[in-house]
């Protein structure tokens, strides 16, 4: 199967929108853990963060106070347009984006005191090279049974042919073989309710949750007749499905 090109799809997407999710309105039950408040529990005031796959850059704004210094890079052009315009409106002044690939990593040897990662492709190898003895990596990441009922229901999807469980054990067996101690692992398998279909309908747009979603018209009846099968009171249901590692060097 052609491996899909996200740094493509995370381009052209952004420029559509902006990447701004916040109208969406969804409810979770079942979430364990939010990935940046584990993060912050393992960083004092005097470290130095590299968040990889850092989107928009939201995430480390938000948590900006808990460190020194903070960089967050991102393949996309089109993230970082928006991560920078996000840094300028914000008061952070403690934090710098930069465009790079998470697979070829130009800092020092051990200059980060710890490396983030939520919902990007990365290398267990370049993770280790940039990270101090002693520092924390932790990686939240999609199961491949995420969204199971809406791939169901099309076919197709992200990860669909794929076993559960398998990207979170490549991973781990990765960092154990760069040299990593102390992995932990966690998951958790929400319910996920949107409020309304166009709700569900942005986030199938702007995600690769099913590639080319609304290309073709029958998309639009298929999500209908899932609609119809999954309402309920609290929305229309399906389900997060998440992993998180924890390892340190």
């Amino acid at each position: 199967m052609k491996e899909f090109d996200y740094e493509y799809f995370y381009d052209k997407v952004g420029k559509i929108n902006g990447w701004n999710f916040s109208n969406i309105k969804c409810s979770s039950e079942g979430v364990k853990w939010d990935f940046y408040e584990e993060v912050i529990k393992r960083c004092k005031k005097t470290d130095v963060l590299l968040d990889i796959g850092t989107g928009g850059g939201e995430n480390i704004l938000r948590i900006s106070f808990s460190l020194f210094f903070l960089i967050g890079i991102d393949l996309s052009s089109g993230m970082l347009e928006t991560a920078v315009s996000n840094l300028k409106n914000s008061n952070v002044s403690n934090v710098k984006f930069f465009q790079m690939s998470s697979y070829d990593l130009h800092f020092p040897s051990g200059f980060f005191d710890v490396v983030s990662s939520c919902h990007a492709p990365l290398s267990s190898t370049e993770v280790y090279k940039v990270l101090k003895s002693g520092g924390w990596f932790l990686t939240q990441q999609v199961s491949e049974a995420d969204k199971l009922n809406i791939k169901n229901a099309f076919g197709r999807g992200q990860a669909y042919d794929k076993t559960d469980g398998a990207l979170k054990e490549k991973y781990i067996s990765e960092l154990k073989e760069v040299g990593f101690s102390k992995i932990q692992s966690f998951e958790y398998d929400a319910i996920d309710y949107f409020e309304r279909p166009e709700d569900l309908i942005f986030l199938l747009t702007n995600t690769p949750i099913i590639p080319n979603f609304g290309e073709d018209k029958k998309d639009f009846e298929i999500l209908n007749e899932f609609i119809e099968k999954n309402r309920n009171v609290k929305g229309i249901q399906t389900n997060s499905k998440r992993f998180l590692i924890i390892a340190k060097k």
